[in-house]
């Protein structure tokens, strides 16, 4: 039996944590949500996910910060970085640092299916 992938999505907003986590359901995955990047990091009991999707703005600690510890602890999964408030600067900091993709909101459906598919399952080369 295949093991179904875990997405954890942290966003201070509630409709976006609750939408977010219908949609990825809705696409077979397995989701946990957080109301903040604190939250996540406390959650010390919960399995490593699969992928994360992270708010960038947000009270207590930004998206940034929260893949910036999230590296520093030498956690390795996929992040996934979405902002109302676009800016270059943060956008080319965050991919050059990992993050696998930098979404403007409100971000369709499509494309969060598409970008979570290609987190799961980069091309080998």
């Amino acid at each position: 039996m295949t093991r179904v992938p875990t997405i954890v999505i942290v966003d201070d907003d509630e409709g976006v944590r609750l939408s977010l986590s219908s949609l990825a359901r809705s696409l077979g995955y397995e989701v946990r949500t957080y109301a903040s990047a604190l939250a996540f990091l406390d959650d010390t009991g919960a399995a490593e996910p699969d992928c994360l999707i992270t708010d960038l703005q947000m009270p207590g600690m930004s998206g940034e910060q929260l893949r910036d510890a999230v590296a520093s602890a030498g956690r390795r999964f996929p992040v996934i970085v979405m902002t109302a408030f676009p800016a270059p600067a943060s956008r080319e900091r965050l991919i050059a640092g990992g993050a696998c993709a930098y979404l403007v909101k409100p971000v369709e459906g499509a494309t969060i299916a598409r970008c979570l598919a290609q987190a799961l399952d980069p091309p080998q080369g």
